[in-house]
Order: structure tokens, then C-alpha cells, then sequence
């Protein structure tokens, strides 16, 4: 039988690499963004689920630290995407990397 520990930790790691594939395989810019923000979700679970364990708050609060890097990742990404795609006209990663300048 699986406990609910086993379970939400297996889960963490499931999204984790889900992630990490997604950030390797896409080109996009946004979905890369997106996948950097499952492996930031996942790696808060694990903190929560972790932390349920041994009955701390610990977890709940590096989740929120967490979330509030999360947000101001998107924010910083977002405004770099549209820079890059007011000058490049794309959102492919491998045209931006040709970028000269």
C-alpha cells in the first residue's frame, strides 16, 4: 500500500520531469516559460508534502517564497518575450540565439 507521502513525493518528481522534457524539447519561448513554472510547482509540492510529513509549516512557507519567485519570473519573462518578439518577430529560442548585438 502506498501512504500519501510516497504518492505526493512520486508525483512531485513526476511533474519535475515532465518539466525538465518539456524545457528540452520546445522551441518556444512560452512553452519553455510554462515549463519552468511546472518544475517550480513541483518542487513546492514536495516542500508541502514533505513538510506534512513531519507536521512543520516549514514547507508552506518556502512554497510561498516559491510562488512569489514564480511571479516574478513570469513577470521579468513576459517582458523579455515580447522585447524579443518586437524585434525578432518570432518566439523560436534558436532564432533568438543568433541574435547579434
Amino acid at each position: 500500500m502506498i501512504n500519501a507521502t510516497t504518492a505526493g513525493l512520486v508525483l512531485a518528481g513526476v511533474l519535475f520531469t515532465l518539466g525538465l522534457i518539456s524545457m528540452l524539447i520546445r522551441r518556444n519561448i512560452i512553452f519553455m516559460l510554462v515549463s519552468v513554472e511546472i518544475m517550480l510547482n513541483a518542487a513546492g509540492l514536495a516542500f508541502i508534502v514533505a513538510a506534512s510529513r513531519w507536521g512543520q509549516p516549514e514547507g508552506q512557507v518556502m512554497f510561498m517564497f516559491i510562488l512569489a519567485m514564480a511571479a516574478a519570473e513570469v513577470s521579468v519573462g513576459l517582458a523579455l518575450i515580447l522585447q524579443l518578439y518586437h524585434q525578432l518577430k518570432t518566439l523560436d529560442s534558436d532564432e533568438a540565439s543568433r541574435m547579434r548585438g
